[in-house]
């Protein structure tokens, strides 16, 4: 387990690294998005990825690798915009951004560890192209959820998925050579 916790701190450092180059040459402008465009963003992405793995040939040019990274930035994002709300200023300081990032990516990693222990780490044995296809599952989960106006009656909510589709990105990260 301390190699996966290596391991899935160098993708969130990575993601992290990415993310905060990218708040400092846009500022905070993805908080104009609603939940519903961050899961639509979300599942672009992840469906570039499955197409990617059937057709083998990307004429755009932007590796698999490049999306599992925006799947784990969008889904922190996600998370970010259920906290902040309506009340919380567009333009952010890129510092608060980054507690932001770290807070959800430490829960997000502890949910791991402790799923990791129950399932022995069963994600080393899939394949990566089952993960894309969870990712895409608990997307339409999510989808399902928005459209009930966020209601279930034995589910989990949208915080959940997105850190389940945020766990399945770095697997698939940590996977992918």
């Amino acid at each position: 387990m301390s190699n996966t916790i290596a391991e899935y701190n160098a993708v969130i450092d990575n993601c992290k690294s990415l993310f905060i180059k990218k708040t400092r040459d846009y500022g905070t402008a993805w908080r104009i998005l609603r939940p519903s465009s961050i899961t639509d963003q979300i599942f672009i992405k992840a469906q570039r990825i499955r197409t990617l793995e059937e057709k083998k040939v990307s004429m755009v040019g932007d590796d698999i690798k490049g999306e599992y990274i925006g799947i784990v930035n969008y889904c922190l994002i996600a998370m970010m915009q259920l906290e902040c709300g309506a009340d919380t200023p567009l333009e952010m300081p890129v510092d608060q951004v980054a507690q932001l990032f770290d807070r959800f990516a430490n829960e997000t990693r502890d949910l791991m560890m402790a799923k990791n222990h129950d399932y022995g780490e069963a994600w080393r044995d899939m394949r990566v192209s089952s993960l894309t296809d969870l990712i895409l599952m608990k997307l339409l989960r999510v989808k399902q959820i928005e459209d009930n106006q966020g209601l279930t009656l034995a589910s989990e909510g949208v915080k959940a998925n997105y850190q389940d589709m945020l766990n399945y990105a770095v697997f698939a990260l940590i996977k992918t050579p």
